[in-house]
């Protein structure tokens, strides 16, 4: 069920992230406008979202109905003043800080006092983005797990500022659409990629080393750990880019060599 406080969401960036969360925000029964200042990135976000629809139908696990209806909520736009109007944005663009800091100071300035600003980032501090804007009450952490539909845990960060109000409308949206919400403090990593990414990263040392091969390593995290996924496995899922981009945010904030990518 919907919250009356949010009626229309704006998700920046179509790729593996911000096409999920515009998949689960659509479903749920938000008018979700997804931005993409590539169109073609924009038009391979929309198929993969119909095409996973597609297999829910497939799978009994969605009706045509259902279907139809997400995908009359689901918009594009590749102007990022077409989220002007939303009452939450969430923001995946690539895990670069001055890019975040520039999206959120353009969508401060775009969208409504009262417009909730969420960022997906799997590490960076959510103070130092939000000091990026002139209402710092009203930026949160919404951190999301690859793939979005599937995994239903979701990070609420506070920054120093968040409000109330934000913090606790941000609750009840990522409950809204089957979601587990823990809340993380806002320091590099928050919970899970604070312990996780240096796992993946002593894998790909033990790969480097020669110790196993990627099969082998992957196969003790599967058969020894109960880990559905192995750590080399994850880390492709994840995107490569990304897990350096964690490491190297880890590495920065501690100055520990535990971290080094």
């Amino acid at each position: 069920m919907t919250i009356p406080e949010i009626k229309t969401v704006g998700v920046v960036g179509a790729g593996t992230m911000g096409h999920g969360i515009a998949w689960v925000s659509a479903l749920s029964g938000y008018e979700t406008w997804m931005f993409d200042e590539f169109p073609d990135a924009l038009e391979a976000g929309r198929n993969k979202i119909l095409k996973g629809w597609e297999r829910g139908i497939q799978k009994g696990r969605l009706t045509p109905e259902d279907r139809d209806a997400a995908a009359a909520r689901l918009k594009t736009t590749a102007s990022l003043d077409g989220l002007k109007a939303c009452g939450l944005v969430v923001e995946a663009a690539p895990e670069n800080v001055e890019l975040k800091r520039d999206l959120f100071a353009r969508l401060e300035s775009l969208t409504a006092p009262e417009t909730l600003l969420a960022t997906n980032t799997s590490s960076i501090s959510i103070t130092k983005l939000a000091s990026a804007t002139q209402s710092p009450d009203r930026v949160v952490g919404i951190h999301f797990w690859n793939p979005v539909p599937v995994l239903d845990i979701v990070e609420l960060i506070r920054g120093l500022d968040t409000s109330d109000r934000t913090a606790d409308t941000a609750r009840r949206w990522a409950e809204s659409l089957g979601k587990d919400v823990v809340e993380a403090g806002d320091a590099p990593g928050f919970i899970g990629n604070r312990f996780l990414m240096p796992m993946v990263n002593e894998a790909i040392g033990v790969l480097d080393e020669g110790i196993g091969s990627a099969e082998d390593i992957d196969r003790v995290a599967n058969v020894g750990m109960a880990h559905p996924l192995g750590p080399l496995a994850l880390a492709d899922l994840v995107g490569l880019d990304t897990c350096l981009s964690i490491m190297e945010v880890l590495h920065q904030e501690f100055g520990d060599s535990k971290y080094r990518p």
